[in-house]
């Protein structure tokens, strides 16, 4: 497998974590979203995937975009460790808090959007995560084991940690979310978690 990826993409982390779990080797193409203008926007990379985002991911025989599309075809082909729980209320509210996350908190603050929003830029993505996240502490409180959903690693937890680490980024104030950090700091002391921070990426730069 071929992973297109950038350090700091959240969406990539998500994906990286996943295959970190189930233990499936890839190589990385790193694309810089910064470099030359975005390498995002190459007529390279728009062959790789036509919206011009990461991740993509090349793995048997195709070519996938969208991190949840490509966790689930992961969690389709390859199934453990598994990422969505076999009780279907509780699989229902892992999908619902990757939802919640996926699009309707990292998307308003997502690099192409801030890039837009000029000197409001920091104020607007903390604005963006913070009401996210009020909803997500309150959602939480009522699934939360160790982890987002119970005490088994799920979807939701892939998309839980690089929102916090985009949070933190934007100098959040995490005060009024315990259960959010507490999940947060139990999950990034698994090996999975570890191997996939934007801080051990072969693209990261060496100041970071």
């Amino acid at each position: 497998p071929i992973l297109y990826s950038y350090f700091r993409s959240s969406c990539s982390w998500r994906v990286r974590i996943a295959l970190a779990l189930k233990g499936i080797a890839y190589d990385v193409v790193p694309v810089n979203l910064l470099k030359d203008g975005g390498q995002q926007f190459s007529a390279e990379f728009k062959a790789v995937n036509p919206m011009q985002q990461v991740p993509a991911l090349k793995i048997d025989g195709i070519t996938l975009s969208q991190s949840l599309a490509i966790i689930h075809y992961l969690e389709d082909t390859r199934p453990k460790p598994r990422l969505l729980p076999q009780d279907l209320k509780k699989r229902a509210q892992v999908r619902m808090i990757a939802d919640h996350i996926v699009s309707g908190i990292q998307p308003l603050q997502n690099l192409s959007v801030v890039a837009q929003m000029g000197e409001k830029k920091m104020e607007w993505a903390q604005n963006c995560i913070a009401s996210g996240f009020q909803a997500l502490e309150q959602i939480l409180q009522h699934t939360a084991g160790r982890y987002c959903v119970g005490d088994e690693v799920t979807m939701a937890d892939l998309c839980l940690v690089p929102q916090v680490f985009n949070a933190e980024r934007f100098k959040v104030d995490m005060g009024p979310y315990p259960t959010i950090t507490r999940i947060n700091k139990a999950l990034l002391e698994l090996e999975a978690f570890k191997v996939s921070h934007p801080s051990q990426q072969p693209d990261t730069p060496a100041e970071l």
